[in-house]
């Protein structure tokens, strides 16, 4: 390409909410929290970790020191893989501004795509859900998208993850009850990746876990962040705050407290282990007054979410996001309004590992057509994070010189050569006219999804776990519910 002087490009359509000043004064403000106000442990490995540490230990209070926090950022990985659990691929790199998607995983319940009524997430809906994210291409991780409720609910987490693996070597999320689960789902994970170092090599699992606002870290969650960071595994943190009842209504406010409980988080976890890798999270959003409902569909949501991303980056911290979700309880077009909107502005801000895509009713159903729809959502987004390249091809100046006024450019090799690169294509969504549209039976793309999901259900197989790792995996869960058994 021709130099070109007082040239300027720019390389994609990225954008921030927030300025390095501001990060670094919400940085300074929640410092100023875990020192003035602090948290509370509810863990007493936890509290014995911390005051070791050098915090200050007054009871399950816990105040943090600012350089116990500087310390902790400057020990953990900038950067965190996961990978495929069939191939061992290195497909998901949480770094920079690279923005994947994912579905969410605590529904309690699903619209049944083969009736369409709203129904408790049982071990065969969340096994649709995987077999669905395996197939979609722009979906690059799984969460269950259910939550398990036809098994002992107290060990639900062990066939949740069973079913998970079995329909997808795509990374993982997980959940897991306690400390107990937890550990139930790394021997699972070490079994099918090949050991203890394998798995840390090449994690396809993080787990998921959450403080309790504001300011509370439970027995529940302390003790999985220690055990992760004692087994050198990813760890996801993420605040679920919401303007106006767990934290203050100002926005700026909503991002001091999150980001104090996700440091104090970070602490704990880099206290136990230096190096641990640790992601960043949040779901920052609003109370409806009027409902008293955790928004999924606000526009701060997607303001928050955003900022959120330019915390992460001013801190150099892998980030967990949210988008593709909506409060319409159905995939209609309110959900396709929500949906699009929070994967644009989630793409374009760069947050890593991004969740919930097919959430409806605020996050209490999943589904399926919505989440299918979506991967056709975070192709367009994808394609407007490109932006347009500019080299002497690409302006074309003697092609156009070429064809001249009134020629065509359809059979010209410049157009088969750059089309693919540069035009995209959709998947689900249909570019034809009215009457080819009608002679197709002239569905909606609600219902176009639908009849994707059915076909994938029915027909997807994904790449099945040796038969004797799936043997091993299925003992783990039935030594749980033995011991359950043996408790009641």
């Amino acid at each position: 390409m021709k130099t070109r002087s007082n040239y300027k490009a720019n390389a994609s359509t990225l954008f921030s909410i927030l300025s390095p000043g501001q990060c670094g004064e919400i940085y300074l403000a929640a410092q100023e929290v875990l020192e003035r106000t602090g948290v509370t442990y509810y863990d007493d490995e936890a509290l014995e970790i911390l005051k070791k540490a050098g915090c200050f230990v007054d009871g399950n209070r816990v105040r943090i020191p600012s350089y116990l926090v500087d310390r902790a950022l400057a020990s953990v990985p900038h950067r965190v893989t996961l990978c495929n659990s069939r191939t061992g691929s290195r497909d998901v790199l949480l770094e920079g501004n690279n923005a994947y998607f994912g579905t969410g995983s605590d529904t309690p319940f699903y619209i049944d795509p083969f009736t369409g009524e709203r129904k408790r997430s049982t071990v065969e809906s969340v096994g649709w859900a995987c077999k669905v994210i395996d197939a979609l291409p722009n979906i690059d991780f799984v969460m269950s998208l259910g939550i398990v409720q036809n098994v002992p609910l107290l060990i639900s987490d062990r066939y949740q993850f069973e079913v998970q693996v079995l329909n997808t070597g795509k990374p993982i999320v997980t959940t897991a009850h306690d400390i107990y689960g937890f550990a139930d789902i790394i021997e699972m994970c070490e079994i099918i990746a090949g050991g203890e170092e394998a798995l840390r090599q090449n994690p396809f699992m993080t787990l998921y876990a959450e403080p309790i606002s504001p300011l509370q870290h439970a027995w529940e969650a302390a003790s999985k962040l220690i055990l992760a960071a004692k087994k050198a595994l990813p760890v996801v943190y993420t605040p679920c705050v919401m303007a106006g009842g767990t934290v203050p209504a100002t926005m700026a406010g909503v991002l001091v407290q999150g980001i104090s409980e996700s440091l104090s988080g970070l602490v704990l976890n880099q206290c136990t282990r230096e190096g641990a890798p640790f992601i960043m999270g949040g779901v920052f959003t609003v109370m409806d007054m009027a409902t008293t409902i955790f928004s999924y569909g606000s526009p701060e949501f997607n303001l928050l979410m955003s900022a959120l991303a330019d915390m992460a980056h001013y801190l150099r911290l892998p980030m967990f996001g949210t988008a593709g979700c909506s409060d319409s309880c159905i995939p209609d077009e309110q959900a396709g309004l929500e949906g699009a909107l929070s994967i644009t502005m989630t793409a374009l801000s760069g947050p890593n590992l991004n969740h919930d895509v097919g959430y409806v009713e605020y996050g209490s159903t999943a589904s399926l057509e919505l989440l299918t729809m979506a991967d056709d959502m975070i192709g367009m987004a994808r394609r407007l994070v490109k932006g347009i390249k500019f080299d002497d091809e690409r302006l074309a100046v003697d092609l156009i010189d070429q064809v001249g006024p009134g020629g065509s450019f359809r059979e010209k090799d410049h157009t088969a050569q750059f089309s693919g690169q540069e035009i995209w294509k959709p998947g689900l969504m249909k570019r034809q006219s009215f009457d080819s549209w009608q002679a197709a039976g002239g569905k909606s793309l609600t219902q176009a999804a639908n009849e994707k999901v059915k076909d994938i259900i029915l027909n997807y197989q994904p790449d099945p776990l040796p038969e004797t790792v799936q043997k091993k995996i299925k003992a783990i869960v039935e030594r749980a519910k033995d011991n359950l058994m043996a408790k009641a």
